[in-house]
């Protein structure tokens, strides 16, 4: 992105069937390099012990939840539904990406469809998704491999001095873990908050702080860089 933030409108369903919850911050700081997911929709028979890992993070996610009932035994209505709001979604012309999180390859002629269009779509899944839907995606990601990244990225959080929310540290420094960095270790501080807002109803304003770059300033771990055009870069202390 080049240091600037993406500006797409993304679109995120999610098959809860087939997909972990485990994978929900990785894949928001993907998607946070195409746009904002704005729309954040989950497929499932919520009487299902087995979403019970998806339910926990609903809120913390705002992840709008679909009641799907197995209505008939060894069916599941959930490919259909997320295919329909698909299409819906898809047709309205407002959206200009759309993330899947299954391995299913019932989806494969929905994302061949939605690419059709002109519109990116984002597969991710495991690695023993069928081929069908990996290729049918514009980018299919492998989840396992994803979250070894992630964790490999993740700088280690510092205690919080004071008042210091370690959420809030936690929250940053996966963002700025997973931004560009230049040779110096800097990173766009718009593309940092890009990435933190995309995981959470994030604002600066409920920790005191008007601006992004004051309240970066005050962390304790995070050093500060303004440079030519007031672009301020951010780079984890050495």
């Amino acid at each position: 992105m080049n240091g600037v933030a993406a500006q797409g409108n993304i679109a995120l369903l999610i098959d809860a069937d087939n997909a972990s919850p485990a994978t929900i911050d990785p894949v928001l700081t993907v998607l946070a390099e195409f746009g904002t997911v704005n729309v954040r929709r989950i497929y499932g028979n919520w009487d299902k012990p087995a979403l019970k890992g998806w339910t926990e993070i609903l809120l913390r996610y705002a992840l709008e939840p679909q009641q799907q009932f197995d209505l008939t035994k060894g069916k599941n209505a959930t490919d259909l539904k997320m295919t329909i709001d698909a299409m819906d979604l898809l047709f309205r012309g407002r959206i200009t990406g759309f993330g899947l999180m299954s391995s299913d390859s019932d989806f494969a002629p929905l994302a061949q469809r939605i690419r059709q269009d002109g519109i990116p779509v984002f597969g991710f899944g495991r690695h023993t998704a069928p081929l069908g839907f990996r290729t049918a995606c514009t980018r299919f990601i492998d989840v396992e491999e994803l979250l070894k990244t992630h964790a490999k990225d993740k700088v280690e959080t510092p205690a919080a001095n004071g008042g210091t929310d370690p959420e809030l540290l936690e929250l940053l420094t996966d963002a700025y873990g997973a931004a560009r960095r230049d040779e110096r270790g800097f990173a766009s501080l718009s593309e940092i908050g890009a990435r933190a807002g995309n995981r959470s109803s994030f604002d600066t304003r409920n920790y005191g702080f008007r601006r992004l770059a004051d309240l970066v300033r005050s962390l304790p771990g995070f050093e500060t860089e303004l440079r030519d055009g007031g672009h301020v870069y951010v780079r984890r202390a050495p």
